[in-house]
């Protein structure tokens, strides 16, 4: 596809979506789906996290400094777009815990490189399993069928359906309720 063709493609995904049905379309939908969706992938975590005193924000520089040994203090910085202060403070628990270790540059002794402990890899992994294993049951879950005929047969019925499944089983319904609810408030 063209760089053209793909932006006009694009640009029409955007226009269903937001003029999609419902008096608050598709993208109302999607946007609350993501934010449940967000709270379900990230309270997997949160709750292993919370073992060690720790937060998303420990999560978060685990996960780079995992995934990019060496990786920089600065580097970090741009990546999580924190002030260095919070950063800092983050850095300061994990390093006095034993979970990610400063070691001092090569060719630039001012710089601060990071790497995980082991210890801290085998967190980063535990808190990464449970992430993956929620993407993947989204994925290999069957898409919803919609109440009108033919079904949902878009791009935005599929994210929907993505998100959806990345939500609790449990709480899906409840859910879907509350988002109905906001349906009947703005007719």
């Amino acid at each position: 596809m063209t760089p053209d063709a793909e932006m006009g493609h694009q640009a029409a995904g955007e226009t269903a979506l937001a003029n999609g049905p419902g008096t608050g379309g598709d993208s109302d939908d999607l946007i609350e789906l993501l934010f449940f969706a967000y709270r379900d992938f990230v309270g997997d975590p949160d709750r292993i996290l919370a073992q060690y005193g720790f937060g998303r924000a420990h999560h978060r520089v685990l996960h780079f400094v995992d995934r990019y040994p060496g990786l920089t203090i600065a580097e970090l910085l741009d990546i999580l777009r924190i002030t260095k202060q919070s950063l800092n403070r983050v850095l300061k628990d994990l390093i006095d815990q034993g979970y990610v270790e400063q070691q001092t540059g090569t060719s630039d002794r001012r710089q601060r490189l990071l790497f995980c402990t082991p210890p801290g890899r085998a967190l980063t992994a535990d808190l990464t399993r449970v992430q993956v294993r929620r993407i993947v049951r989204a994925l290999d879950a069957p898409a919803e069928e919609e109440e009108t005929e033919g079904g949902r047969g878009n791009r935005a019925a599929s994210a929907q359906d993505f998100l959806l499944a990345m939500i609790e089983p449990a709480e899906r319904a409840a859910i879907r309720r509350l988002m109905a609810r906001r349906a009947t408030v703005r007719a």
